[in-house]
């Protein structure tokens, strides 16, 4: 009797702690999983936010540079030096404008069947195109306020000039050299402030 008790209680112990082995490595597993599953949502919320990071950083530098080149831009406008540069670089270009002018009445009036106005007129609008071009092309080696000085410029001052031009051509007191260059001299003045004027709006 006391062996068949022995081996009960041996058995019992057997399938208890079997129970209870099965349940610890239940447990264990269910840990496992669980921190498996915690570090791969902690991973996640990293990545999450290294990428918004990353982001953030990649817009705030392309912010700052916009900011840089508008303050860049802002300082050389501020500068009275500047303008001074570009006033005296306008002034040469725009007086040489009036002697080349001056130049092409002349040559118009001497060189062409100045009968013919409608010709006569395409041709004028065609030279001074070319001069307003060729002054642009050596303005856009400059900038002010991040635009080239070209900008500043306007094309419809080709049929002001061109008006004056035929004017003198055409004028019915004749030929006066001296009254041409300060016609052509009065509409280039203009056409400075003009110039002037859009540089500073």
């Amino acid at each position: 009797m006391k062996d068949v008790q022995q081996v009960t209680e041996i058995a019992r112990g057997i399938s208890e702690y079997g129970a209870m082995a099965i349940m610890t490595a239940v447990y264990i597993l269910l840990s496992a999983a669980v921190m498996v599953a915690i570090f791969k949502w902690f991973r996640t919320i990293i990545n999450q936010i290294l990428s918004d990071n990353k982001d953030a950083l990649g817009d705030l530098l392309s912010e700052t540079r916009e900011q840089n080149n508008m303050l860049r831009t802002i300082s050389e406008g501020l500068r009275g030096e500047t303008k001074l540069r570009i006033r005296n670089l306008s002034g040469f270009a725009f007086d040489l404008s009036v002697e080349r002018v001056c130049r092409l009445i002349k040559n118009v009036r001497e060189e062409n069947h100045i009968a013919d106005r409608e010709k006569t007129g395409k041709k004028i609008r065609n030279l001074l195109h070319n001069l307003y071009e060729d002054r642009n092309t050596k303005f856009d080696t400059f900038t002010y306020k991040g635009k080239p000085l070209g900008q500043y410029c306007n094309p419809e001052w080709i049929e002001r000039v061109a008006q004056v031009v035929e004017g003198e051509i055409y004028n019915e007191h004749g030929v006066d050299n001296k009254r041409a260059f300060t016609n052509v001299k009065m509409v280039y003045d203009d056409i400075k402030l003009e110039f002037y004027h859009r540089m500073n709006d």
